[in-house]
């Protein structure tokens, strides 16, 4: 670290302990060559998402824009927003750990599908409508029949 009056690249830490958010780290140092004390902070370097929409153009990931989503295909059915907003972190989880830093539109709505599956069929097959885009009744009514398949053989 730099010292900020003399410029020598050495220092020593003094003291290091979390902010009162606890999301930096305060760090007192001393410049082993004119002694005098400085403050750095360190904060975890989160790396941009940026999403690829079908139309080839691209935005950074916005939770908020997948949570608005959620909260539509589940309009007037019993999923707490809780759940919802869950769901979204471990989207959000699973995209920041992935090697990608860009990542297709519909990876993260099959993520999306995946999730809803489990929660509310009806939510599922609304968020599938619309992600899907069934281009008319009998793609909409395979859909239906596969999770109806699922319930028979087992599944949910």
């Amino acid at each position: 670290m730099k010292c900020p009056y003399c410029g020598y690249t050495e220092s020593k830490v003094v003291d290091s302990r979390p902010t009162d958010e606890s999301e930096r780290i305060r760090r007192r140092r001393e410049c082993l060559k004119c002694a005098k004390r400085f403050t750095t902070y360190e904060i975890i370097e989160s790396i941009p998402i940026v999403v690829i929409k079908k139309d080839r153009s691209r935005e950074s990931f916005d939770r908020q824009k997948l949570l608005t989503g959620l909260l539509r295909a589940c309009e007037k059915r019993p999923v707490p927003l809780e759940t919802l907003e869950h769901i979204v972190s471990e989207i959000e989880v699973l995209l920041q750990n992935s090697l990608d830093k860009e990542v297709s539109s519909q990876r993260i709505g099959t993520y999306a599908m995946e999730k809803l599956k489990s929660v509310d069929e009806v939510a599922y097959v609304r968020f599938a409508s619309v992600y899907r885009q069934f281009k008319d009744i009998n793609s909409f009514m395979e859909e239906l029949s596969k999770i109806i398949n699922s319930k028979q053989s087992g599944g949910q």
